[in-house]
């Protein structure tokens, strides 16, 4: 497995304690918290985002007066690649487009590599290079 490149150390550490807290580190929780570790909005209210004594996401947290533009963005990529979940009516930041067209961008190609790692191995090298770029 490759290293993971996070955005700063509290996006680590909070990605290591949601897998320890879960004792969980499929590509499902490993893609999830990962992402929702990305923004500090989506950390501070994980809680708001995740039910942990069932085990599901939050969707309705989505309309939360704390949720940003951004924050958005980093909650419907988690909650598609945790179930595939996508909200009904094809609201906003639902596309590519509208979901990478910010700064997280490069975060977000992580956590689809974390949640699908069979597909995204022959990938690996060129993504490694094309990343070394934008350091």
């Amino acid at each position: 497995m490759y290293p993971i490149r996070f955005r700063d150390e509290e996006h680590e550490r909070f990605y290591v304690q949601m897998l320890e807290d879960r004792q969980c580190s499929d590509s499902y929780h490993r893609a999830l918290f990962y992402t929702l570790g990305i923004s500090k909005d989506t950390r501070s209210h994980i809680r708001d985002l995740f039910d942990f004594s069932n085990g599901g996401i939050k969707p309705e947290s989505l309309s939360a007066s704390w949720q940003t533009g951004s924050s958005i963005r980093v909650c419907r990529l988690a909650f598609n690649l945790w179930n595939g979940w996508t909200e009904a009516g094809g609201e906003r930041y639902s596309t590519p487009h509208e979901l990478f067209d910010c700064s997280f961008a490069i975060y977000f190609f992580e956590a689809i590599r974390l949640r699908y790692p069979d597909y995204c191995q022959s990938q690996e090298r060129i993504f490694r290079k094309l990343t070394e770029h934008i350091r």
